[in-house]
C-alpha cells in the first residue's frame, strides 16, 4: 500500500478554523474525492465530530485528526499545510502548521494503530517538520512524506511482528 500519493498535499490551506480546515482537507484531497465508494462529505463530518470530542493536535505545530468508516478497504491519508497556522486546541497552545486527515476501516484496528503511530513518531522530528513547512512546493512535501513515512511504516510494522 502506498501513502501520500500525488494529491495527497493540501498546500496553503485557505481554512483559518480547525474544523473549517479539516472539510477543506477531505474535499481537497484527491485520496479522498478520488474514491469512488467514499461520501466525503459525510467522511469530513465524522472527522470534525471526532475532533470535537477531543483535539487531536499533539503539539509542535501538528494534528492527526483521524476517522473511521467502513466507504474504505484500505487506510487512506492526507496532509494540509498552513504556513500561518491554525488554532486547534492543541495540548501545547500552539497554531498548528500540520494537519494530517487518517481514514480507516473499522475492522483495520492495527494498520489504523501502526499508521497513527508512525505519523506521530516521524513529526516529532523538529528538523523534519522544518523540512515539510519550508518547501516550496506541495510535490516535494509529497516526496519527502512518501518517502521517510514508507520507511518508518515499514520499520514500525517489522518491530510489531517481532
Amino acid at each position: 500500500m502506498a501513502y501520500f500519493d500525488p494529491g495527497s498535499v493540501i498546500w496553503e490551506l485557505k481554512s483559518t478554523e480547525k474544523f473549517d480546515a479539516i472539510r477543506e482537507i477531505v474535499s481537497r484531497a484527491r485520496t479522498f474525492t478520488e474514491h469512488s465508494g467514499l461520501d466525503s462529505g459525510a467522511f469530513a463530518e465524522k472527522v470534525v465530530e471526532r475532533e470535537r470530542l477531543q483535539s487531536t493536535g499533539f503539539g509542535h505545530g501538528v494534528a492527526v485528526a483521524h476517522g473511521r468508516t467502513d466507504q474504505i478497504l484500505s487506510p487512506r491519508i492526507a496532509l494540509g499545510v498552513s504556513r500561518a497556522g491554525i488554532d486547534f486546541d492543541a495540548v501545547d497552545g500552539e497554531p498548528v502548521h500540520l494537519i494530517f486527515i487518517v481514514a480507516n476501516h473499522p475492522d483495520q484496528e492495527v494498520d489504523y494503530l501502526h499508521i497513527l503511530s508512525t505519523l506521530v513518531g516521524m513529526v516529532r522530528n523538529e528538523m523534519f517538520r522544518r523540512e515539510i513547512i519550508t518547501c516550496d512546493h506541495e510535490s516535494d512535501v509529497q516526496r519527502k512524506l512518501c518517502n521517510v513515512f514508507g520507511n518508518l511504516l515499514k520499520r514500525n510494522r517489522l518491530r510489531y511482528a517481532s
